[in-house]
């Protein structure tokens, strides 16, 4: 947590700046496209980012598809792990979270920014709804991001918790491909008193899944499925780090 708040206090007036411009701009988001508004929250993560020394590297982006809507579907270390994603990820993208921390101050901007979705993690009638509002905007080709783990453990490593399988419901709604992607060491930015100081995270885009792979398999077997591969990617690279580690 050493490092979040070691952005904040380098940022102070940068944060301010970005609140002031992105609240001016979302009081009348029709004049400015999404990839304006895309771009807008991007600039704010690479200005941070380089402020800090913070830095990602990604894999695998010739992979995504070329047209229409998809889901990424990554593991969940931290803070970061949206940011580390957007900062890597050429077209306009979005993303869910838990509608109690969506205002957080920055937060809030950021998510609004990118028309984002909240969440109300106790209200299954709400899930729904917002599901069924996703499924459109992907049919439409939006792209967003969902976390199947549903939450994150503090200074969890590298570990990957178990995928929870309705979080795939919205990729059979919406019949889109699924990317699963490979997150490494994104704890290290701010979700971990370990590390401080520069740190440079990993993303790795793989293989999507395209619906008709996935359309007459159980949410619990795709869950099984795209862990599966993620976390093998991680032992991978985790393997590779290893190797180039020894003398």
């Amino acid at each position: 947590m050493r490092n979040y708040y070691h952005t904040i206090i380098i940022n102070i007036f940068r944060i301010i700046y970005y609140v002031c411009k992105s609240r001016i701009w979302m009081r009348h988001p029709d004049k400015h496209t999404e990839e304006e508004r895309y771009a807008l929250a991007n600039e704010m993560i690479t200005k941070m980012n380089k402020s800090v020394g913070y830095k990602t590297i990604a894999y695998g982006q010739e992979k995504l598809p070329k047209e229409g809507g998809y889901m990424l579907y990554p593991n969940h270390q931290g803070k970061y792990d949206v940011l580390g994603i957007f900062n890597t990820h050429e077209k306009p993208l979005s993303f869910i979270m838990d509608e109690k921390r969506s205002h957080i101050i920055l937060v809030r901007e950021f998510l609004d920014l990118v028309n984002g979705k909240r969440l109300e993690m106790d209200n299954p009638r709400q899930t729904i709804r917002v599901f069924q509002e996703m499924a459109e905007e992907l049919k439409a080709g939006r792209k967003f991001i969902l976390f199947p783990e549903g939450g994150y453990k503090e200074n969890n490593g590298n570990v990957v918790e178990a995928f929870k399988p309705g979080s795939f419901k919205l990729a059979q709604m919406s019949k889109v491909p699924i990317v699963p992607v490979a997150l490494v060491d994104s704890y290290k930015v701010y979700n971990s008193d370990d590390h401080y100081g520069p740190v440079t995270t990993y993303v790795y885009y793989m293989d999507p899944i395209p619906y008709e792979e996935y359309k007459n398999l159980k949410t619990k077997e795709i869950a099984a499925i795209v862990e599966g591969r993620i976390k093998d990617k991680i032992a991978e690279h985790l393997s590779l780090t290893d190797k180039s580690s020894q003398p």
